[in-house]
């Protein structure tokens, strides 16, 4: 396919992270140069076709890593074929209405309506109890977020495969 492909991510407790690698993952059936790595770590862009990037949510918010990276980075990501990935949500049913409708943090959408993404995607997260810190057990009680892994592996797979596809028929 001769695509060179970035899967990017910020993740707290790694729920993130496994999203972003089973997005690498699909990537790499299809035999693209594919790279995954945590914003932190992203040196360079242009040698990139397309970029994946992703965060955890909390309270409504991407990870500061990762809002910065698409903040410092929103010049070139708009000349690139880009998508963008919240994970975060628990409990059952879709994750865009059991966030009322919501699918980006409102603080940065200027940003994403700047680099015009081909997608933006929500997806279930992992809530895991032992992870959380005392503030974060506090937190989760008081919003009443439901604790386990509601990740939907298919559809996170789907939506890879779709990405494929319009890198494919880019080409």
């Amino acid at each position: 396919m001769n695509t060179k492909i970035l899967v990017a991510y910020a993740t707290k407790y790694g729920s993130t992270k496994e999203i972003a690698e089973k997005i690498a993952e699909v990537f790499s059936q299809a035999d693209p140069d594919v790279d995954l790595l945590p914003v932190d770590q992203v040196k360079e862009l242009d040698s990139y076709d397309a970029v994946v990037l992703g965060s955890g949510l909390y309270i409504g918010r991407w990870r500061k890593d990762a809002a910065k990276f698409l903040k410092s980075n929103q010049e070139i990501l708009s000349k690139k074929l880009v998508w963008l990935f919240s994970s975060g949500p628990t409990g059952e049913g879709d994750p865009v209405e059991l966030m009322k409708g919501w699918s980006f943090p409102k603080s940065l959408q200027s940003v994403a309506d700047n680099i015009n993404p081909k997608d933006i995607a929500v997806f279930h997260g992992n809530l895991d109890r032992d992870k959380l810190s005392t503030i974060g057990k506090f937190m989760i009680k008081s919003v009443k977020a439901p604790l386990g892994d509601f990740r939907d592996w298919d559809n996170i797979n789907s939506w890879a495969k779709g990405i494929l596809q319009v890198l494919q028929d880019q080409k």
